[in-house]
């Protein structure tokens, strides 16, 4: 039997589906210069665009690895924001996701650093479940 990821709660899933869904096919130019890369530059790991996970949609996840990566754009500099993203990213934690957060300005100007920043921490997911 596979493994079971948690997604939405039944009656909001729909919800998120549909909003997941539209921001797949209206990524930000950041989000398409980091999932163009995943997919370059790291194999063998398959990461889903704008997933529901709980009352959440997540930019990027890796499922198996439990791995979240979020792409933030300036909005997230607002104090309310940044709260928000905080109660996200523990809900996301006591879940066991390990989440990582990146500025859209350094995905746009050092994808390169970004993507050996994943590859380390893929690396320490991996070398804590032998």
């Amino acid at each position: 039997m596979g493994r079971i990821y948690e997604t939405a709660a039944p009656d909001r899933y729909d919800i998120l589906k549909e909003y997941a869904r539209k921001n797949r096919r209206n990524p930000t130019d950041s989000e398409t210069i980091l999932w163009e890369a995943l997919r370059r530059e790291i194999k063998g790991y398959k990461f889903r665009r704008q997933h529901p996970l709980g009352d959440y949609i997540v930019d990027l996840v890796c499922l198996p690895l439990k791995l979240v990566i979020e792409v933030d754009g300036e909005y997230h500099d607002t104090e309310a924001q940044q709260q928000a993203d905080q109660y996200r990213t523990e809900f996301l934690e006591s879940k066991g996701y390990c989440v990582a957060r990146f500025k859209n300005a350094v995905v746009n100007c050092d994808v390169k650093t970004v993507i050996d920043r994943i590859k380390d921490i893929i690396n320490k997911i991996e070398n804590n479940h032998e």
